[in-house]
């Protein structure tokens, strides 16, 4: 027997974690800026269950033109030298999920994303994570987890950080911490987010809502 499969639910479900939390922090009807947003899969939950008016830039060609393929409005473009093109204040959100480490000036981009939106939204792997404080104290070799999970020799990250580092970032800038979470990669929202010692310690991701005071 066939069983119909709301195709909401569906991708929603099949979605990274973290990208399920931004989705719910997005106010419905909002503009949307997705920085490094691969194929497009935030997009798509943007379009059809919020009603945003939602676009990406990524830099990796293929991913692209895959999101383009399915008539999602992605650009080919570069978080570090590309969002200066944009005006100010020309987005409500704009999310930059798990690429933070991976960035050249992450400060700088923090700083952009605020300038062309009301709000950053960013979410990154934890450094600080226990297993990767554990593996790099038995082993002295850098990390593999299921968040940290290339080679040293093949990742895209550059700029490892952690909760604590990106608060202090925050605080440097002035920028308000308006919402936080720590996250299991298994699928959990981590219940010790409220206390950022105990989150930098055992939560395997960071997702932060930002804007300026």
């Amino acid at each position: 027997m066939n069983v119909a499969v709301d195709p909401v639910r569906y991708v929603a479900k099949n979605m990274r974690l973290d990208l399920r939390l931004i989705a719910e922090m997005i106010e419905p009807g909002t503009r949307v800026l997705d920085i490094g947003c691969g194929d497009g899969a935030l997009l798509d939950h943007l379009f059809r269950t919020r009603g945003c008016d939602a676009r990406g830039i990524e830099i990796d060609m293929a991913e692209v033109t895959r999101a383009v393929a399915h008539g999602l409005p992605v650009m080919h473009g570069d978080a570090d030298s590309d969002l200066a093109e944009y005006p100010d204040a020309a987005f409500d959100y704009v999310v930059l999920s798990r690429t933070l480490q991976a960035v050249g000036r992450p400060r700088e981009v923090l700083r952009q994303m605020l300038r062309i939106g009301q709000h950053a939204i960013v979410s990154f792997p934890n450094f600080g994570h226990w297993k990767v404080r554990a593996q790099l104290l038995w082993s002295g070799r850098m990390p593999m987890t299921a968040v940290w999970n290339r080679p040293w020799h093949e990742t895209p990250n550059i700029h490892p950080c952690t909760i604590r580092d990106v608060f202090a970032l925050c605080m440097e800038e002035g920028y308000v911490v308006e919402r936080w979470l720590a996250v299991d990669e298994a699928g959990q929202r981590a219940p010790w987010r409220r206390f950022a010692g105990l989150a930098n310690v055992f939560g395997e991701q960071g997702l932060f809502q930002l804007c300026r005071a």
